[in-house]
This record gives C-alpha cells, sequence and structure tokens, in this order.
C-alpha cells in the first residue's frame, strides 16, 4: 500500500485511514469498490471505471458524494503524491453506518495508492489451471466487496494448482472469482453474456476482436473448445489450459490468445500516447 490515501474528504497518510467497525461494510459485508492500473503516471481506462463505479453506487443505493471530475482530481492528486508511475488505484465505498445495522446508509470513500504485480511470465507462456464450480455470483454486474466465497474457497484450488474457479450453473458458464472468461472454437472467440461482471479488460478486449460472439456459452462447448482464456485488469489476457483434469484444446497456449494479447498491450500503449500530457 502506497503511503498516501483520500478518506474522510482529503488525503492524508495510508496508516491514518479509518473505519467504524459497524459500519456495514464489515458486519455485512456490503460495499462497492473498483480497481485500475496506472502506467506512465496515467490511469488507464480511467472513464470506463468511473462509468462502472458511479454506476455500482447508484445500483447499491450507495450515496456517493463526489462528481466524476472530482474523482479525476482527486486520482490525479494521488498517482503524483504516492509517485504511482506503475501501480494500482483502488476505490471502496463502504455501506455506512445504518441505524438498523441492515439498510445501506451513507458510506465512507476510500481511494488507494497500491503496489501491483502481475502473474509470473510462465503462466502466459504455459496457461493456467481453472476448477469448474457450481456457483453463481450475487448481483454480478456490480463490483462488490462480497468476496466470502471465493477468499475461503482459494485455499482448497491453491492446493490443487489451480489459479481459480470457473463458475457454471444449469450447464452454462459465467466468469471466473475476479475475471471474465473466454473460449476460442475455430478462430472465432466466445464470452459468455450472462450473470457477468462487465469487465473493463473485457470491453476494449471486444472492441479489439474481429471475429467474437458475445452469447450464453455450455459447458459442453468449454470441453470442446481449442484456446480459452481469462482476462481481468490485474491480469490482462491469461490464457487457461487445464480445468479441472481436463485439457482445453491441445493443453499449450494457442495462437489467439496470444494474438489477442499483443492487441491489447498495443492499445494500451495507444491510449497512453493519446493521454499524455
Amino acid at each position: 500500500m502506497k503511503p498516501f490515501c483520500f478518506a474522510d474528504g482529503k488525503i492524508i497518510p495510508t496508516q491514518d485511514a479509518r473505519l467504524h467497525p459497524t459500519d456495514l461494510a464489515v458486519i455485512r459485508g456490503y460495499g462497492i469498490f473498483d480497481f485500475f492500473r496506472t502506467e506512465d503516471y496515467q490511469p488507464l481506462f480511467l472513464e470506463d471505471y468511473l462509468d462502472r463505479f458511479i454506476r455500482s453506487a447508484a445500483k447499491t443505493y450507495l450515496p456517493l458524494d463526489y462528481s466524476r471530475e472530482e474523482l479525476r482530481a482527486i486520482i490525479g492528486e494521488l498517482i503524483q503524491k504516492n509517485d504511482l508511475e506503475k501501480g494500482g488505484i483502488r476505490m471502496v465505498l463502504t455501506g455506512g453506518i445504518s441505524e438498523n445495522h441492515f439498510s445501506p446508509a451513507t458510506g465512507k470513500l476510500f481511494i488507494f495508492g497500491e503496489e501491483l504485480s502481475f502473474p509470473a511470465e510462465e503462466k502466459y507462456q504455459n496457461g493456467i489451471k481453472l476448477l469448474s464450480m457450481e456457483h453463481v455470483r450475487a448481483i454480478a454486474d456490480i463490483k462488490t466487496t462480497n468476496y466470502t466465497l471465493p477468499v475461503w474457497h482459494s485455499m482448497q484450488w491453491k492446493a490443487q494448482g489451480a489459479e481459480d474457479v470457473l463458475y457454471h450453473w444449469d450447464g452454462q458458464v459465467s466468469e471466473s472469482s475476479r475475471s471474465n472468461f473466454f473460449i476460442v472454437k475455430d478462430g472465432i472467440i466466445h464470452t459468455p453474456n450472462q450473470h457477468i461482471l462487465l469487465g473493463i479488460t473485457r470491453k476494449n478486449l471486444l472492441d479489439l476482436a474481429r471475429n467474437v460472439q458475445v452469447r450464453p456459452i455450455t459447458l459442453e462447448e468449454v470441453w470442446e473448445a481449442d484456446e480459452a482464456f481469462i482476462s481481468a485488469t490485474t491480469k490482462i489476457i491469461l490464457p487457461v489450459t487445464q480445468i479441472d483434469d481436463r485439457k482445453v484444446g491441445s493443453g499449450k497456449v494457442g495462437k489467439v490468445s496470444q494474438d489477442i494479447l499483443e492487441k491489447f498491450q498495443g492499445k494500451v500503449q495507444a491510449y497512453l500516447r493519446a493521454n499524455k500530457g
């Protein structure tokens, strides 16, 4: 965690940030957050992340007492104060201190600067393993702070050499616990359209892909896929070469996955050039 954060309406030392223990974020796990990267002191795809954060606040009935312009200014100041050339920014809006300890109230806004580490290079070269899991994430289109199930379950998937899970329900897949999911069949990219978070990396990837179908995807289609990969802010695009005890396609990283990663990296560089200064 970087030394300065935004809390209580001002930028303060991160170690001084405080949250009341009866805030709904603590006693009910109720709140929202978002996270994005910085490169060359620039917040990547900032407007997309602000769109989602503002939308999530409205959908969870949490007052957000800062305008988009004010949020931009706070983020810019934090990046400079923390010398955050390359890292991450985390925005958190808590559920607030509720009179009945249940209904959403006026929460606290925190914005933190963080270090950011990507997965090891070997995972991009060799791919990762996912474990299939019957589950649908609650209010999946909102980036809530409720990660109880995956945090608990992560000890099990790590013991089995997996990177994460693949959620499925009633024969259809949705997403990973912290990533969107894609398969490739005959050169065409397919990604689920139901019970998912509308990821920002996913959004920009869809803008890049020439052959892509956004639709319901069955678990059977996953078993028959040529390639698979996940996308997320903290992973970019990470190939999936095994799910449970089954290989995906040949069990090796495929060309489509490699190509879309290269195109995404190119889009990042174009974004930085366009927004520099």
